[in-house]
């Protein structure tokens, strides 16, 4: 039997094209920066912890805890999130979002201390001109508040990773100037943002590359992280893009939620990792990973979202449905997932599904009276085939089974 790989010409991993030659690490964002969308509801501190367990299940390798910054509820939370990754010595590393101000900073060091695992530093300040003028800051003052809070952070041994927001809309002088200062100052970690998805593909490759070149001209070991955001549709093609540009850790969130139109999508962003090959995470979990989070933060997922919508591997058109079926009935289970999907479902733990409706054939209906345990006589095909073309949608297993009945 051929391979299905054999059965594939894959344009996307031809002889020039890219393949990253160190690790591809991940962070988090979902509880974050994720909890910032106008639509989501803060989820219950026992929802973060499954969620945390989850991250660590996929082979998450960071995890953005909250904004200590916010309140003591949030430092509540983040205490008890970050006592659970150190209490199961779990591999994910965790890591708060902080101001350049050291009244924010000042709980991530008790933080630390009493839940018994590092907690990394993520200090953010703006950096492009449209903000500089509209909060009336000057270059000089980003400077200021940049070398007090990370000196304070080396002072305390923190973990650092320097932010600049909107960078993708930045002067090239100012993002030389922030980065340049931060590395002096012990940052080990760099994040480029496009904070309000303004970057094309090739635009993340410009700034990517741009801030790369400048911290490997001062330490070799400083590394490269992407935040971005999808206002323009290029959450997911940023993040590669990102890759490709040396970047070594690349955000996101489940299900893309976030401030306006939400972050690149963690869960697409695995399943796009795993088929490219830059990765070989176990993605079983991945549907529960997606569910708890929508359940979490009251958001349903949508019926056609890729891999965990309703519709994503389910087809009732005739001719589409055939393809699949004839597979099936050959036996082989991984040509029937992939005739017509470009995603293999049994990655994720799921399958193919035949549906009836208005465009569905014989084969459809016959199909899915076998699955149901109904015989499809030539009569019960008629009827459920006549009344899925009358139909405006596919129909329920109640009305089919009622149909076949007679």
């Amino acid at each position: 039997m051929r391979r299905i790989e054999d059965l594939i010409y894959d344009w996307n991993v031809h002889r020039d094209a890219f393949h990253p030659t160190k690790p591809v690490y991940l962070n988090d964002e979902t509880l974050r920066d994720g909890l910032q969308s106008p639509s989501v509801a803060d989820p219950s501190v026992e929802a973060k912890l499954e969620l945390i367990h989850l991250m660590e299940a996929l082979g998450l390798h960071g995890v953005d805890l909250g904004l200590p910054g916010a309140g003591e509820r949030p430092r509540e939370d983040i205490l008890r999130l970050a006592k659970e990754i150190a209490d199961h010595r779990m591999a994910i590393r965790p890591n708060v979002a902080c101001r350049t101000l050291v009244q924010d900073i000042e709980p991530v060091i008790e933080l630390s201390q009493r839940a018994g695992v590092a907690v990394e530093v993520c200090t953010f300040i703006g950096s492009s001109s449209i903000r500089q003028f509209a909060e009336d800051w000057s270059i000089d003052l980003l400077l200021k508040h940049t070398e007090t809070a990370l000196s304070y952070c080396r002072d305390n041994d923190l973990p650092v990773m320097y932010v600049t927001e909107d960078t993708t809309r930045a002067h090239p002088d100012t993002v030389r100037r922030l980065y340049t200062l931060a590395i002096e100052l012990g940052a080990k970690r760099l994040c480029v943002c496009d904070t309000v998805g303004h970057a094309t593909p090739p635009g993340v490759r410009a700034v990517v590359g741009f801030v790369s070149e400048l911290a490997k001209a001062s330490d070799p070991n400083i590394q490269i992280d992407w935040h971005g955001h999808r206002d323009r549709g290029f959450g997911l093609a940023n993040c590669l893009a990102a890759i490709a540009a040396g970047a070594d850790r690349i955000h996101a969130t489940a299900l893309g939620i976030g401030e306006r139109a939400g972050n690149a999508e963690m869960d697409l962003l695995l399943v796009n990792l795993r088929l490219l090959g830059w990765i070989d995470n176990d993605l079983t979990r991945l549907r529960d990973y997606a569910q708890t989070a929508a359940k979490a933060v009251d958001v349903p997922i949508p019926d056609n979202y890729p891999v965990f919508g309703s519709d994503a591997f389910e087809t009732a058109t005739g001719v589409h449905a055939a393809a699949v079926i004839k597979a099936y009935r050959k036996g082989d289970v991984a040509l029937a997932d992939m005739v017509y999907s470009g995603v293999p479902a049994a990655m994720v733990g799921l399958e193919q599904k035949i549906g009836v409706g208005p465009m569905s054939g014989r084969s459809n209906v016959m199909w899915v009276l076998e699955r149901m345990g109904i015989e499809p006589t030539d009569a019960r095909i008629q009827r459920v085939l006549d009344g899925g073309k009358a139909s405006k949608r596919l129909l329920s297993e109640a009305r089919i089974r009622e149909l076949a009945e007679g």
